[in-house]
Formats: structure tokens, sequence, C-alpha cells
């Protein structure tokens, strides 16, 4: 995937190496094979069917070779791309160590996208077959998958009988893939500004760049019991927490779909010690301290949290209450992986707004990402480096965290300027007394971030716009306790037509088959929409407005 140059510079610094996923895992199962290594959520039974499981590593390697034989047995072999949309499950788990066993490369899609956006990915990644499961909740995902004409495996196909007690040596095995770390291992999805989604391919080197940074943030060790409630679908889902459980062991417990009864069941029963949450939900419950007194959260010692401006106020909350180090996160698909821990930057306040400024002259941090991470701040205007405070400008990163481009390319220009920087999209200014920190301004790109979930406005701006009572629209999300943001349409109606109602709008849009958490949640009707000299729509007075 990346240019021999780059894999030779980075491999004589030590930043990348001869690992891979299922050379890491197979190193777990040899430390500690009787050791508990996964859990499934406790609603596994309501979700799809199936009785909640719990493996040691021993077991949970004969789950991935069983997998790895029934993909192999479907004719499936190495390099090529298999679209999974799977719950967070031990299955989940298991496969996906399963394909990188035998060299496929996963495309993991979240539960909510339907025929509109499974067939459009299918095509872009060019999917040799769908993994699934018989039904999610209410829905019948083997049915739905079956309209797309892609080759079908249900892990319901898969056994599920008690493991061998053979020895894991003794035991049949499908061949292993041998792989190199600079070999694609997924293929995620951005939705960016634009209505096409873009394809993020990344490889074992990569991959474990940015998950060792999210390790070494939190102090992660094998005694960690990690609880997961991000979809495994991208950066989050990946770096946060699955590939450091990799890279040290420990605990995996899965969680899906979010529910908050059950969250914080599971870290009172299962003694979990490190999670990720949203910020809106950290808000809500300091919030809420008679439901925290309910609970048992003494074994919980650091939080992560991202995808949106931290409250100072919520991180001090959880730290001179509980005891909770708030970690600060801000990364992408592409590889931009910053983070702002409690070791480093013990005031909560510092910690909730600012992030490491690495390669500061005189300024060190505790992880490799100070080492590794080469950091611009551009004005789009000149195109010049800012050096000085409180001058906004696009931040810009290399380093081996960084993927290596889009899925057949972006265009002419690309997401990497003239030095090779990333182009990350989003706004930042220098900040604090030895210009050490990076603060977040603003995003550049246009998406609406719901609960987790990049929704890209164009989709659906191209997609209201078809409506016959719709003139003009723009998509911006505004402020929710819960979900962080929500989704607003605002509209100017068509002349001489009676204006959309929100219902017309949503009803319009499920006969497209598009994800549910993509729909609208709230109408505005414009005479006109706000634009500047040369046209632009003026979403920030929008954003203001609603």
């Amino acid at each position: 995937m990346h240019p021999p140059e780059r894999v030779a510079e980075y491999t004589a610094a030590g930043w990348w190496g001869e690992d891979t996923l299922d050379a890491l895992f197979r190193a777990r199962v040899r430390e500690n094979p009787d050791r508990l290594a996964v859990v499934d959520p406790a609603n596994k039974q309501d979700l799809v069917g199936l009785p909640p499981r719990r493996l040691t590593w021993s077991e949970l390697d004969a789950e991935v070779d069983r997998l790895a034989a029934l993909l192999a047995g479907r004719g499936l072999t190495a390099g090529q791309v298999i679209g999974v949309q799977l719950p967070n499950t031990v299955e989940q788990v298991a496969l996906y160590l399963a394909c990188w066993r035998i060299g496929l490369i996963v495309s993991p899609l979240p539960m909510q996208y339907r025929e509109h956006e499974i067939s459009q990915l299918a095509k872009l990644a060019e999917f040799a077959a769908y993994v699934t499961v018989e039904r999610f909740g209410g829905r019948s995902m083997a049915a739905e998958a079956a309209a797309l004409g892609l080759p079908l495996i249900s892990l319901d196909d898969a056994p599920t009988e008690a493991p061998t007690e053979a020895p894991t040596e003794a035991r049949g095995r499908v061949p292993a893939h041998v792989a190199d770390p600079n070999d694609c291992v997924t293929i995620c999805w951005t939705s960016g500004t634009e209505s096409t989604p873009k394809g993020v391919p990344r490889c074992h080197n990569d991959w474990l760049a940015v998950a060792t940074v999210c390790m070494e943030a939190p102090r992660m060790t094998a005694d960690d019991v990690l609880l997961n409630p991000f979809p495994m679908v991208n950066m989050a889902g990946f770096a946060g927490l699955f590939l450091p459980w990799l890279l040290v062991g420990g605990v995996f417990v899965q969680h899906h779909p979010f529910d908050l009864p059950t969250f914080l069941g599971q870290i009172q029963q299962e003694r979990v010690t490190y999670t990720v949450a949203a910020p809106a939900l950290l808000n809500m419950l300091l919030a809420r301290e008679d439901m925290l007194a309910a609970v048992d959260l003494s074994s919980l010692t650091r939080i992560g949290s991202g995808s949106a401006p931290l409250s100072p106020v919520m991180v001090r909350g959880w730290q001179e209450r509980h005891g909770i180090g708030v970690i600060n996160f801000f990364g992408s698909n592409e590889g931009a992986g910053m983070l702002t821990d409690p070791y480093d930057v013990p005031d909560p306040e510092q910690r909730a707004r600012y992030f490491p400024r690495y390669g500061t002259p005189g300024v060190s941090w505790s992880t490799r990402a100070d080492k590794w991470t080469r950091m611009r701040v551009v004005d789009l205007v000149t195109g010049e480096d800012i050096t000085e405070p409180e001058r906004p400008g696009e931040l810009r990163l290399k380093g081996p965290q960084v993927f290596a481009g889009y899925l057949g390319g972006a265009g002419p220009a690309g997401p990497f300027d003239e030095q090779g920087y990333l182009k990350t999209g989003d706004i930042f200014e220098i900040a604090g007394e030895r210009r050490q920190f990076v603060r977040y301004v603003d995003r550049a790109k246009d998406l609406v971030i719901r609960g987790g979930m990049n929704i890209a406005a164009a989709e659906l701006e191209h997609l209201i716009a078809e409506h016959p009572a719709v003139g003009e629209v723009a998509i911006v999300g505004y402020p929710d306790e819960m979900l962080g943001e929500k989704i607003c349409a605002v509209v100017v109606p068509a002349p001489g037509i009676v204006a959309p109602s929100l219902d017309d709008l949503v009803t319009f849009l499920r006969d497209r088959h598009i994800a549910s958490y993509k729909l609208p949640e709230r109408l505005e009707l414009r005479d006109s929409l706000p634009r500047n000299p040369v046209g632009k729509i003026l979403k920030r007075e929008l954003r203001a407005d609603i």
C-alpha cells in the first residue's frame, strides 16, 4: 500500500516493524491460552437470537480457525474484499481475525446501512462476498442482503459448538496467509463532505501505529477490562479499544447497540477498568448523580472521549467527583490521531481544550506519537505555515499513523499537500504558554456527527433535492444532549407547490432505502438560503439560527 521509500524510512526509524494482526493474536493466545479474552453483549439473545458467550484466548483461537475454514471453503482467497455487517459480538471479533488469518480484506459496514448504501460500497470496493447475521433486532439482515446479488455468508451458518479440548498447536488449522505488514487489511468508509463515500484502506503497519498511541495514552495493560460501545467500523471502533486489546491482551467486552442501563450494568458486572463514551453522554451522566449512585463504578479508572469538543466542567467533574481521568481524543479514519491524557496534562481544563502540538521545541510527550508525528498549521489563504498563537489554520499531519490514500484515488489533488502532509480539513490554532498545544476551532468539512456516526450533508442534500416540492436544501446539525447532533433540513420550497412537511421528506427518503440514522429530525422552511458573495451557502449562519 505505502510506497517502498516510506516503508523503508519508517521501518529504519523503528516506527513500523514485522508484526501483523494475526501474529499479534497468536502471541496473545500463546501467552494466556486459558485466560478470558472476549465477552458478548449481555443482550445478545435479543439482538441476534444467539446466547451470550465468554471465550478464553484458546477458545477464541478455535473460533477463528472455524470461521477461517468457512470462508476458505466458500472459495475466498487472500487479497479479496468482503463486506461485513455485524453487531459487536464475539463472532464479529472472531470473523475479523479469521479474515486476517487467511489474508482477506475486511470492509466493515454499520448495522444501520441498507440496500442504498451497501450496494454503492460493494461496487466501489468490489466485494467478493458479504457477511452478516440472519437477524438483528426486528430486521431480517440475510433477507435484505439477498437482494444485493452478492455471495452471502450468514454467521448463523458457522458452527458454535464448544471448542475442542486438544491443545492449540495440535488442532488442525487452515494454512495461515503469509502477510506483509504493508498489506491492506481493512477498507473503512468516510462520508466526508461529498455524496459518494470514500474508501479508506489500511494496512497492518499504519493500524498498529494508531493503536499503539491509543494503548499508550490510557497506559493500557493486560490487566485491563475494556468495554467497547463503539461499532467496529472505523477509527473509533478499531483503534480505540479493539486493536489495543490485541497489543496488550486483557479482556474485551462487547456492547451493541448503545443502551445506557446495559452499559452501566456491564461496567459493574465485568469490573470494567477502561471504556470510551461520547461527550454528550458523559455530560448527561454527571448531571444525573442519582443514576451513577446506583452503579458500582469503583473499577473504572479512565474514560476516552472525543468526536466533539469536551467541556472543561465535564472533564473536571469526572476527575474530582469520581477519580476518573477523561482522555481527550481527536482522530479520523485517514490517520489524524491526537490524545491529551491525564498523565501529561493533569489540569482538566487544559486537557478538555487542547491537544499536543507534537514537535514543539523543548516540550515532550509520553506517547510515541510525540516522536512519530510531524504537524503543520497552514493558513488556507496564503499557504503559509502558522507559528504564532490564535491564528486559525488547517491542521496537517504526517507520520506512520497516516493512511496511504483513498481507494481508487481522490482526484488530482488527493488528500495530501505538496510536502506529503495529510490535509485534515479541520481548523486549529496554536495555544499554550510555550505554544505546546493546538486548539480545535471548527470542522471545515460539512459533517453532521449523530451518535458517533458521520453523515455527509451533501448526500442528503442530493437526495432531498429530488423531491418535487423542494427548491433548495441545506443540511446542518443541531445540538442534542444524548446524540451530540441531530439533522435539520433547511428547505426553500419549490415555487407554486405546497411546501413539504417533515413527514413528507422522511417518507421520500425511506423509499430510497437509506439508513434510518440519516433521516432528518427537524425541518426549517425558508424563503432563501444565506450565501456568501461567490454563492456558497453560509451554513454557520443556518446553525446559529436553529
